[in-house]
């Protein structure tokens, strides 16, 4: 059992003794406030037309989320109906969940030393996927990458979308600071 009384996160640790001296001369901050740091990861679960069909698939998709997150998901709603999609006001559409603090960083630690490596064929992530204000955002084809979901149990396989929010204010930044924490960027 974890003592978590006196347990940091292992990248919350290296942020605090090495990066942060690392960008501040790499950047030449002046001050200790403006060294980036990460404010809040988003993960995100749409179902589509699946949840339309069935709307038990986007509980599914909650129950997987929670596991991985270790905090729980909470379904996304329609927020207008659509006629075409034969969507309707207030239908559950996927889940999502919002990390910060330790769970944050224990999430970024099982993501890149844990499930990336998992992925099939992974070459490293996109190094443009910034939005020009140090916010990252990646997408997964899989979510059964992540160990804490049992395949056998899996009814459907979802696609997952992941932000990365930085207090960097720009991309560069925001790279530099991923960097520190072993993102595998490919370019």
């Amino acid at each position: 059992m974890l003592d978590t009384a006196n347990y940091t996160p292992r990248l919350k640790a290296q942020y605090r003794e090495s990066i942060r001296a690392a960008l501040k001369e790499e950047f030449g901050y002046k001050n200790d406030m403006m060294i980036p740091k990460l404010e809040k990861i988003v993960l995100n679960i749409g179902c589509g037309a699946e949840a339309v069909r069935d709307s038990k698939k986007a509980k599914s998709a909650q129950q997987d989320l929670t596991a991985i997150a270790g905090q729980q998901a909470i379904v996304t709603r329609a927020k207008k109906s659509i006629a075409g999609f034969r969507v309707r006001e207030d239908m559950p559409m996927g889940a999502k969940v919002t990390l910060r603090g330790d769970r944050m960083y224990e999430f970024l630690d099982r993501l890149i030393t844990v499930a990336m490596p998992r992925i099939r064929d992974f070459r490293g992530v996109s190094g443009k996927s910034f939005d020009g204000r140090g916010n990252y955002a990646m997408g997964m084809k899989e979510h059964i990458v992540f160990p804490e979901i049992e395949y056998d149990k899996v009814d459907e396989v979802w696609g997952m979308d992941i932000v990365i929010a930085t207090t960097a204010k720009t991309d560069a930044e925001a790279k530099a600071l991923l960097k520190a924490f072993n993102m595998p960027f490919n370019s």
